[in-house]
């Protein structure tokens, strides 16, 4: 083939490619392309919703009857609400007394988890809380006679400890402190009853089963009246979204005959 048969044929060839590669280009804007100055929505990842956004007092979630039989001749029937750093998030309340020789003393805790996306939701950060709450107790070497088993019927999860420590007195004398922790968790949230019972003086300890019998009674109070807290919070919401004011139906009423008369 000669010079000029040879350019021809390669001039042929550079003009077979320029379309193909116009066509393959068209193809490829009309696949997936956004149009200039269009916007993509891009919406944020947003933590998963918890049930209980508040705490109630922890004061206020054990009668004063109860009171009365779990720690009598209590100091303070009302409780001593405790210090907290975020009264929103956690809350503590101490009843102690000492009836002749016998010393018994109370504590309710409450602490609320909110979701976060990189740790996890407010109920999974609520049952690691519980098992860590659990082992403060069961991983305790001080914890003699250690009894741990589950609590049916009581929250989403509970668990209910018995155990026994012995502490030395300044005289270098031991005395035995009756202990039960009961933790429950109830979605987002997680209650510690804490229950000790000793005696001082010729007083003995009590017996595990009394003070099992009365942490689990206040333990069961409590998630009574943290759920009746939820019931009365999702109301107190719910009239905010529709306005907040309801109209007797009395009222109501009157206020047709009113119309009517005129």
């Amino acid at each position: 083939m000669d010079r000029t048969a040879t350019r021809f044929a390669l001039r042929t060839l550079s003009w077979a490619v320029v379309p193909v590669l116009l066509v393959a280009g068209c193809s490829s804007d009309s696949g997936g392309g956004t149009p200039e100055g269009d916007s993509v929505a891009v919406t944020d990842p947003t933590p998963e919703p918890v049930r209980f956004s508040a705490l109630p007092e922890p004061c206020s979630t054990v009668g004063a009857d109860t009171i009365g039989d779990v720690v009598p001749e209590a100091e303070d029937e009302d409780g001593e609400a405790l210090d907290s750093t975020d009264l929103e998030r956690a809350g503590t309340c101490l009843w102690s007394g000492l009836d002749g020789y016998d010393f018994r003393s109370l504590t309710v805790a409450m602490r609320r988890f909110d979701s976060d996306l990189s740790i996890g939701s407010g109920d999974e950060r609520a049952a690691e809380y519980l098992r860590q709450t659990a082992e403060e107790v069961t991983g305790d070497g001080e914890s003699q006679d250690v009894e741990e088993a589950g609590l049916e019927g009581l929250g989403d999860e509970a668990t209910t400890i018995s155990y026994l420590v012995v502490k030395e007195n300044s005289e270098s004398e031991s005395r035995d402190y009756r202990q039960q922790r009961v933790v429950i968790r109830v979605d987002n949230v997680v209650v510690t009853v804490d229950h000790t019972g000793t005696g001082f003086e010729d007083g003995e300890a009590p017996d595990a089963e009394s003070v099992r019998e009365n942490a689990e009674q206040v333990a069961r109070e409590v998630v009574t009246a943290l759920v009746d807290f939820a019931g009365t919070t999702e109301n107190d919401d719910a009239d905010d979204e529709n306005g907040g004011d309801d109209v007797d139906e009395e009222d109501a009423e009157d206020g047709k005959e009113e119309d009517s008369e005129d």
